[in-house]
């Protein structure tokens, strides 16, 4: 049988980092002693009033149909925080909720870029960004932010790759996997180049809540017209299973995605939403709460892997994420996360998902309980051990 192109485009490039995880985690169904530190799913459960008010948006009732661009209230909330972080004036009809930042991600994508078209993302890159940018028809071109330069983007790189087939430019910040947040300096010089080429910006903070204070440098409020801002509770509110995301632009975009979301979605579950509202309502200590975590745990990851040997620890500006530099163990990402689980049992993530400047790190995920923390960083610091060990002999 035939298929569309389509699945060409949504295919990935990135698709076998994820092998070792999905090995792990049948592992450990299966009851075996593996360390999970390869997905960006906090320890944390959801915060108990979160989950005791879908409980009782259930039992009410809550199990109709909702509105397709989310229930008001629950949109003016969103905008409410947005008002707060960016400074950008926007109200309900500047929402969509929407299952998660990804599918946010897919549906900016679709809204704004198609067939001919070129949009422009700061590698390293989240492994979906590929497809769902490329999803719509248009080509992604990369534009490195490299590890020599901490991660910030080259911006001379930016200006070069621009050209009239140009439509936007995608970017994280805070980023996954580097955990580095875009500075004001860097954030006006792509709102110029993005004013100047009349470019669409969409900004991905769905790790916004973990940056100091809760907040990055921002373009929506100067650039209101031609700025789109994902969001999520995934992370800052320990809510990846509920799939409660968001997107907030021009009210002319977000017809457009609303009109995309009633053949794709056609709204989304009450009772996730009255819920989502309840996270909305105590996001300054959730978002605390796990910055607080985050910071902790990752004092303590790096202190358990300083001066581990063919090791170099990049700490990010926030996040969940750690990327380690494994290239003095003379392996790839790829080669030192197949055989640390091989070997260790403990599963990371192989840089070169994210782009080729990285194939020689991996990410490992922080954000989990301490035990497990020290536990794994005590195996991949034996195994990085032995692998310099040998390297050194065959020198």
């Amino acid at each position: 049988m035939k298929y569309s192109k389509l699945v060409e485009r949504i295919s990935g490039d990135g698709a076998d980092a994820w092998i070792t995880h999905y090995a792990a985690t049948a592992a450990r169904a299966a009851g075996e002693d593996v360390i999970i530190l390869s997905v960006g799913d906090p320890e944390f459960d959801t915060p108990r009033p979160v989950v005791d008010c879908a409980i009782e948006s259930l039992r009410s009732g809550d199990t109709h149909y909702t509105e397709v661009a989310g229930r008001g209230r629950l949109r003016a909330a969103i905008a409410a925080i947005h008002r707060r972080r960016s400074g950008q004036a926007v109200e309900a009809h500047n929402v969509i909720f929407l299952a998660g930042a990804q599918n946010a991600l897919f549906t900016a994508s679709l809204c704004i870029a198609g067939p001919g078209d070129e949009v422009i993302a700061f590698e390293p890159l989240y492994p979906t960004y590929p497809a769902t940018i490329e999803a719509s028809g248009a080509r992604m071109v990369r534009v490195a932010a490299p590890a020599a330069s901490g991660f910030r983007p080259d911006l001379k790189a930016l200006a070069a790759a621009v050209n009239e087939k140009t439509r936007a430019i995608f970017f994280a910040t805070p980023n996954n996997p580097s955990g580095a947040i875009i500075g004001a300096e860097d954030m006006s010089a792509i709102g110029e180049l993005a004013r100047r080429h009349d470019l669409w910006v969409v900004a991905d903070e769905v790790y916004a809540g973990l940056a100091p204070g809760g907040k990055v440098p921002s373009l929506a409020a100067t650039l209101p017209d031609r700025v789109i801002t994902v969001g999520s509770l995934s992370k800052s509110h320990a809510m990846p299973g509920w799939r409660a995301g968001w997107l907030v632009g021009p009210t002319e975009l977000v017809s457009y995605a609303e009109a995309l979301a009633i053949c794709m979605l056609y709204g989304l579950p009450g009772f996730v939403q009255e819920a989502a509202l309840t996270a909305l309502g105590i996001a300054t200590q959730a978002e605390e709460r796990m910055r607080d975590f985050c910071r902790t745990r990752l004092e303590i990851a790096l202190r358990e892997l300083a001066g581990a040997p063919g090791l170099r620890c990049t700490a990010p500006d926030a996040g969940m994420f750690l990327l380690i530099d494994v290239r003095g163990t003379a392996m790839s990402g790829f080669e030192f996360m197949t055989e640390l689980f091989r070997t260790e049992r403990v599963s990371v993530l192989d840089g070169g998902a994210f782009g080729a400047g990285t194939a020689g790190f991996v990410r490992l995920f922080f954000a989990t309980d301490e035990a497990t923390l020290r536990e794994g960083c005590l195996r991949i610091r034996r195994f990085a051990s032995l692998k310099t060990a040998q390297v050194r002999r065959k020198a």
